[in-house]
């Protein structure tokens, strides 16, 4: 049985019937808050229990990234598993990069707790060496886990909602045992974010480059190999002009690169021929090895699709690549981060955390001294990405193999137990330098004793945005931990999602979308052809459609229509809209046309300046209808044109009643929820801010109030205990005096038999005094329960009921004024059949 499921299924002592166990089933509803993360309890380590409280994290502080540290065994998984647990029931997406396969255990979740749920994954070889039946220990899992849930004051009832708070999907890129992934659209031109960022461009070239050339088996120097600088130089010049690539064109590119030199000199002296056809081969080779196959269907590697479902629900996406080599995992991390840098500098900014991008065993992807395609783009993440509000979680059980200097901009730290006094001391050098970094204090020695002395499950919390480090016990997570599943157990899970993967090959481009009250254009109906273009007066403006190829016949024959430019403006202050529109349509025009109807409008899919001032020679041309000879045709044409883009043209978009946001336009229903659910939980963050001012002294103050009255209690009863047996020592020695004593009873017995009265009296004071302390410890501690009441009433009435997925959207149409419709043109336009 793997390590970490038995330190998750080991129950401490004091967590059993004690003080901690009842607070925590009595806070059952304490830490079902907004926008915290119940992790554990406080932990002391001298007394060797658990603390009475509970161990909430602020889900904000992740924005700026955390490290989670610890050998096997030490619970590390199961309390990364847990973070991803709590983040989902807060309705946070996130990717999970999987390299050993534990984080597929997320799948698995049994609101009901039955035994027959836990069957189908326990480890038939545990129940063998038990003795046991698959059933019986399929029944005694269910029972553990049960039991430790509610240990924890957690239930079946939390683990449906996490169900129904996030999809969740395994992708496994390279293989069909879960959803594959294709990475023929990774060499897609990235978005205009990137393109127009030089820095960003080329760091995404270089680590794709790199990533590429080392699944061949090349391992290329960005300034010295020639293959890295030729396969960049392509990369670069598709990319600059926004030309998507795939291995096939790339392949065809290295043989025929689409420049003539690469420096100042010329393509055959720095690369010839002969040797491009050798690194095109190799690349082919990769190409036509048939275990790549599985890299070319799927789903695209789209971060987006990675975060949220079709319909905008959050969607934790576990991508499992523990079957793959290194060199494939190292291609594939590279190309994802990647992808999520282009997705990132896509997104507006936020303090609130909107996704998370987690990596369970970060050891070869960011170590210290090397330059792996893996660490450029994790520097920029760690860098960058808070004010996106991505938080970065990597976990590890190597910390010597880990750039301290990368990590000095990471908030949190998880410090679990380590492997040697090496580790320990490399941990503590990292910490130091991130104090020394962010111009904070670091208690070296308090954390080298703390780290000293974990157990299983005890971790050290050092957050920045803490007053001091924490020592705590990980709660029990709702997922099954039974350690890594196998291909098939993935694949039985998958089938059921795993809808019908593209086809292969290069993506489709998407077709223009015409403007609102256009139809798609449509080929020219066949008409008898002149010879000779019509002579027309000067007024009339004529235009030339380009044709878009070459005729079969060698002449261009052109039919007349009648062409329409406009730019539109929708305004409307109450929405916050003002939006300006460009419309080109194309009219068709009979022999017998008297009056032009706009309603048969089709767009042009082309600008006025697209069009051509003269024809393509040879040339024919169709019949011109009388009307459209006449230049006072095309004066009332134009009025007509204006009055139907007013009339007929509208701008629709979706309203929030809960909070009042407007879709932009052109925004689907999807991403206007995912936007929703952004937008609120930046508006309860901001609500939680202003609580935690407004009560944040009042809270400290019950809360140091409350301290001292908890050390008056030990006080008061180690005051009562000395007075108590100072007592009995007093009438003990009184009695023994005056009935063993061979003397008479004197007025000195009967003195200190008085004394001895006096400090009973005493002594039931001194417990009065303990009463009195322990009431007053009462009578505070729900002062600060009824305060924390208040503070989290408030937040829920801040943040309100909104559900940003299930609410009903309204559907807003904005018309565009007369005085907000500007005719560009109107004018006879040749178009080629």
């Amino acid at each position: 049985m793997p390590t970490h499921r038995q330190s998750q299924a080991t129950l401490s002592r004091g967590a059993t019937g004690g003080p901690a166990a009842a607070s925590s089933r009595q806070g059952a509803e304490v830490f079902e808050r907004l926008g915290v993360f119940y992790l554990g309890r406080p932990y002391s380590l001298e007394r060797r229990r658990p603390l009475d409280g509970l161990l909430l994290y602020d889900a904000k502080d992740l924005v700026t990234h955390a490290v989670c540290l610890g050998m096997t065994g030490s619970g590390k998984t199961g309390l990364c598993i847990s973070l991803l647990e709590e983040a989902a029931l807060d309705g946070v997406p996130a990717i999970a990069i999987d390299p050993k396969g534990d984080l597929t255990n997320l799948m698995l979740t049994f609101p009901q707790l039955r035994p027959e749920d836990f069957q189908p994954w326990v480890h038939v070889d545990d129940a063998t060496q038990r003795g046991l039946t698959v059933e019986e220990y399929a029944r005694q899992q269910a029972e553990l886990w049960t039991r430790g849930l509610v240990e924890w004051g957690q239930d079946g009832a939390r683990i449906q909602r996490l169900r129904d708070a996030v999809d969740l999907a395994i992708y496994t890129p390279g293989s069909s045992a879960g959803i594959p992934v294709s990475v023929l659209s990774s060499f897609a031109a990235p978005p205009a974010a990137v393109r127009d960022d030089p820095e960003a461009l080329a760091e995404r070239v270089n680590t794709t480059a790199t990533g590429l050339l080392g699944l061949v088996g090349i391992d290329a120097d960005p300034v010295r190999s020639r293959e890295h600088i030729l396969v960049a130089t392509i990369l670069d010049a598709a990319w600059q002009t926004g030309r998507n690539l795939d291995l096939t064109r790339l392949i065809h590119d290295i043989q025929s690169p689409p420049v003539p030199k690469v420096g100042v000199l010329d393509l055959e002296t720095f690369y010839p021929s002969g040797e491009r056809f050798q690194l095109a081969l190799r690349v082919n080779n990769l190409l036509a090895a048939p275990g790549f196959s599985a890299w070319m269907d799927g789903e695209p590697l789209d971060v987006g699709r990675f975060l949220y479902t079709a319909t905008g629900k959050p969607r934790v996406s576990i991508l499992s690549i523990a079957h793959l080599s290194d060199a494939e995992r190292m291609f594939f991390v590279a190309l994802l981060l990647n992808q999520v840098l282009g997705w990132m500098r896509a997104q507006s900014g936020t303090t609130s955390l909107r996704a998370i991008l987690y990596m369970d065993e970060i050891f070869g992807f960011f170590p210290p001294v090397a330059n792996p395609p893996s660490k450029p783009p994790l520097l920029t993440l760690l860098k960058q990405a808070r004010a996106f509000g991505l938080g970065v979680v990597l976990a590890t059980q190597n910390p010597v193999d880990l750039d301290y200097k990368g990590l000095s901009n990471t908030g949190t730290w998880f410090l679990g137990r380590l492997q040697t006094e090496r580790d320990k001391a490399r941990v503590l050098d990292g910490l130091e330098g991130v104090a020394a970094t962010a111009g904070g204090s670091f208690d070296r020695a308090s954390i080298d004793a703390a780290l000293s002395g974990l157990g299983k499950r005890i971790f050290v919390l050092h957050n920045v945005h803490g007053d001091a480090p924490q020592v705590f016990e990980t709660r029990w997570a709702m997922s099954y931990l039974r350690g890594p599943l196998t291909r098939e157990q993935i694949k039985r899970l998958m089938d059921p999602l795993r809808g019908t993967a593209p086809q292969r090959g290069p993506a489709a481009e998407p077709a223009a979308t015409p403007p609102h009250g256009a139809t798609p254009l449509a080929a020219a109906p066949p008409v008898s052809i002149a010879e000779a273009r019509p002579v027309l007066p000067p007024q009339i403006p004529q235009f030339f459609v380009p044709p878009l190829a070459a005729p079969a016949t060698g002449q261009i024959a052109y039919v007349p229509r009648l062409f329409g430019a406009a730019r539109v403006q929708f305004r409307d202050a109450k929405l916050g809209v003002d939006v300006t529109r460009d419309v080109a349509v194309l009219v068709p025009m009979g022999t017998g046309v008297v009056a032009v109807d706009w309603d048969a409008a089709q767009d042009a899919g082309l600008t006025p300046q697209d069009l051509q001032s003269v024809p393509v020679q040879p040339s024919v041309f169709g019949p011109l209808p009388p009307d459209a000879a006449k230049p006072q045709s095309y004066q009332v044409w134009t009025r007509d044109f204006a009055r139907w883009l007013a009339q007929a043209h509208a701008l629709e978009l979706f309203r929030h009643p809960g909070t009042g946001l407007v879709s932009n336009p052109g925004e689907s229903e999807r991403d206007f929820r995912i936007r929703l659910q952004a937008a609120v939980r930046e508006r309860r963050d901001r609500a939680v801010e202003k609580l935690r001012q407004k009560y944040g002294a009042r809270i400290a103050s019950l809360q140091e109030r409350l301290r001292r009255a908890q050390e008056a209690v030990e006080r008061e009863h180690l005051q009562a205990q000395q007075q108590q047996i100072q007592t009995a020592v007093s009438v003990g020695a009184t009695i023994l005096g005056a009935f063993l004593g061979r003397k008479p009873v004197s007025t000195g017995t009967l003195g200190r038999a008085t004394t001895a009265a006096r400090g009973a009296s005493r002594s039931y004071k001194e417990a009065q005094d303990v009463q009195r302390a322990k009431e007053t410890v009462a009578s505070l501690q729900q002062q600060l329960a009824d305060l924390e009441a208040q503070v989290q009433a408030e937040i829920a009435a801040a943040a309100g009921v909104l559900d940003p997925l299930a609410d009903p959207l309204e559907r807003v149409v904005v018309k565009p004024k007369r005085t907000g419709v500007i005719v560009q043109a109107v004018g006879l336009a040749w178009t080629p059949t």
